[in-house]
C-alpha cells in the first residue's frame, strides 16, 4: 500500500476554516503547531501533525458540532485537485476508487472498499498514530463523503448505515443528518446501497479528470515512489536508540553523510532532527507502554534517554499524561 510521511495543507482550508468561523491561530495554538504554519508558501505536515491539527479545530470549536457545521458549508471551493477529479468520475464508486488511490496526497487515511450486488462500503483507518482518532475527524471523513456524493448528485442520498468507534453526545442530530442509523463498533464505515452508489455524478467530466489523472499520478509518484531522508533518519534511530544513540553526529555518520548535509536534506522536508527524533520516540514511547509491561525505567532507558526523569518530563509534555497516568487510562 502507497503510504506518504509527508502532507500538503491545500491553501483551501483556510478558506475552510474561515467558513466554519475557526480562528486558525488558535487552531494552531491548540494543535502545537507553529503559528505561522499557513503563512507558509506550502503547508507540510506529517502524520502525527495531521492529527494534532484535527485535534486542534476540535478545541477551538469550544463544543461546536464541527462535523455538523462542515456539512452545512462544505462546497466545491473547499476541494483540492484530488477531490476534484474525484468529483469528475462517473459515481461515488468510481469516486471512491480515485480517491483510494490518491490517498495518500491528502492525509494518512486508508480507504478500504467493499462492493457487492447490494451496497458500497467505505471503511477509514490511519496510519502513524497510535491513539484513537478524534471523534470530530471520523465525523467529518464520514461527512465528507456523503455531502460529496449529494453535491455531485445533486440528490438527498441516505446512506444505509454509518459504523463509529465512538459516539457524539448528540446522536439523533447525526443520525438526522446521515438519515440512517448510527452504530458504536470497531471501525469507522459507511455503506451506500449499490443504487445510490452508482447514481451518476451530474459533475462527471472525462476531459477534466484525463487532465488530473495525469498530474496526479506524477505527484503520487513524487510523494510515495522512494524513501526519502525522513525514512532512512527514522530506521537508524530505531536501532540506534535502544544503544544509548539520539544525536544527530551519530546518525549522519550511519547515513554517510556529514551533520550539515543531513539537516539541509531534513530542511528540504521542513523537519529538524528534533522533531524527528520526538516523532520517533513519541511513537516508540506509546508502543512499550500499550503492548509491553516494562518499566518506565527501562523504557526510558530504550529511547535514549539519560534520565528516567527527563523521559517523564518528555512524556508529560507529548501527551498531557505521565507514562504511569497513560498506562493506567488504557487498563
Amino acid at each position: 500500500m502507497k503510504r506518504a510521511n509527508k502532507f500538503v495543507i491545500p491553501p483551501n482550508w483556510k478558506l475552510m476554516f474561515n467558513d466554519l468561523d475557526l480562528n486558525i491561530e488558535e487552531v494552531l495554538a491548540y494543535a502545537k503547531l507553529p503559528k505561522g504554519l499557513f503563512a507558509q508558501e506550502k503547508v507540510q505536515l506529517s502524520p502525527s501533525q495531521y492529527f494534532q491539527l484535527w485535534h486542534g479545530v476540535d478545541l477551538a470549536a469550544h463544543g461546536r458540532d464541527m462535523p455538523l457545521e462542515f456539512a452545512k458549508v462544505m462546497s466545491l471551493e473547499f476541494f483540492d485537485v484530488p477531490i476534484y477529479a474525484a468529483i469528475c468520475t462517473p459515481n461515488l464508486n468510481a469516486a471512491a476508487k480515485r480517491l483510494q488511490e490518491y490517498k495518500p496526497l491528502i492525509g494518512p487515511m486508508v480507504l478500504d472498499i467493499d462492493t457487492n450486488d447490494e451496497y458500497t462500503e467505505l471503511l477509514i483507518s490511519c496510519y502513524g498514530f497510535e491513539a484513537p482518532l478524534p471523534l470530530c475527524l471520523n465525523l467529518s471523513e464520514l461527512i465528507f463523503f456523503t455531502q460529496l456524493t449529494r453535491l455531485a448528485t445533486r440528490q438527498n442520498i441516505a446512506p444505509l448505515h454509518v459504523e463509529l468507534p465512538a459516539l457524539p453526545d448528540n446522536l439523533d442530530q447525526y443520525e438526522s443528518y446521515f438519515g440512517c442509523p448510527i452504530t458504536l463498533g470497531s471501525n469507522t464505515s459507511i455503506r451506500f446501497s449499490s443504487k445510490d452508489a452508482n447514481t451518476p455524478f451530474l459533475t462527471r467530466n472525462q476531459l477534466m479528470l484525463k487532465c488530473f489523472d495525469s498530474e496526479l499520478q506524477k505527484q503520487l509518484s513524487e510523494t510515495v515512489g522512494k524513501q526519502n531522508v525522513v525514512d532512512h533518519v527514522k530506521k537508524v534511530l530505531l536501532d540506534a536508540l535502544p544503544q544509548g544513540q539520539s544525536s544527530i553526529d551519530y546518525v549522519a555518520r550511519e547515513l554517510a553523510m556529514s551533520k550539515r548535509t543531513l539537516q539541509r536534506k531534513l530542511s528540504h522536508e521542513n523537519l529538524t532532527f528534533q522533531e524527528l527524533l520526538q516523532e520517533v520516540r513519541q511513537s516508540l514511547a506509546k508502543d512499550y507502554l500499550i503492548k509491553s509491561e516494562l518499566p518506565v525505567s527501562e523504557i526510558s532507558f530504550l529511547l535514549g534517554f539519560q534520565e528516567c526523569n527527563s523521559f517523564i518530563r518528555a512524556y508529560t509534555s507529548w501527551n498531557g499524561l505521565s507514562p504511569a497516568q497513560q498506562r493506567e487510562q488504557l487498563m
